[in-house]
């Protein structure tokens, strides 16, 4: 690109002796833009949303009012607010946000996404205040059904087995497996009926150990 901006210069000055300098000027900053626009167009089409944004301000710094670069640029701060926000990086999204109001200030996905953030950031505050320790026991919750795999995987294999070993003793092993992930499951539904309980209501004094720390046919982490 820096090489193509030279040659350009050097045609511009070519030619600057019977057309002016201005209409040269202004084609080699078109050029960029299109350039720009043309980067940031290809980050967004690989899922690169930080490098396209950088992309998209830098051909606004140029002509800040390329349409393609303006709505472009919006398109890719929403994106990454809402990448921040499912990562609950609510100031980090909100600063996304700002950046596509400065461009697109009526955007109606703007606000709204916005509002959405600005009503999750008070509904955490409420959670802390009721359940400081909500985020580790969500998070031992989370890896407790995602070891539920292991069973249903293990029930899915003796199927498979029987399928071609005819052994009812593969199905008294998938009977054997269905039976204790069902006891896991409603014990684990049990669990998550009293995290709901105590991220609304708050944490009575002997209830978080036991809802940290419960007995479990699986093993957790």
């Amino acid at each position: 690109m820096i090489r193509m901006i030279r040659v350009l210069t050097v045609l511009c000055a070519v030619g600057a002796l019977s057309l002016g300098t201005t209409g040269c000027a202004t084609t080699v900053a078109q050029w960029i833009v299109r350039e720009r626009n043309h980067q940031g167009d290809l980050s967004l089409a690989h899922g690169n949303y930080p490098d396209a944004s950088v992309a998209y301000q830098l051909a606004l710094k140029i002509d800040p009012h390329n349409a393609h670069a303006r709505d472009s640029l919006t398109q890719v701060q929403i994106r990454l607010a809402r990448t921040f926000f499912a990562a609950s990086k609510f100031d980090a999204a909100i600063e996304a946000l700002m950046l596509a109001s400065a461009y697109s200030p009526n955007d109606d996905r703007v606000q709204s996404l916005r509002n959405d953030i600005e009503q999750a950031e008070i509904k955490r505050d409420i959670v802390v205040s009721n359940f400081p320790a909500y985020k580790l026991t969500g998070a031992s919750i989370q890896r407790a059904y995602t070891q539920l795999k292991t069973l249903n995987g293990d029930i899915l294999l003796s199927l498979h087995r029987f399928d071609y070993t005819y052994d009812s003793a593969d199905l008294s092993r998938a009977i054997r497996d269905s039976a204790a992930l069902d006891e896991e499951v409603k014990r684990l539904t049990g669990r998550l009926q009293q995290y709901r309980q105590l991220v609304e209501s708050g944490v009575p004094e002997s209830a978080g150990e036991n809802l940290a720390s419960p007995a479990s046919l699986l093993p957790l982490p």
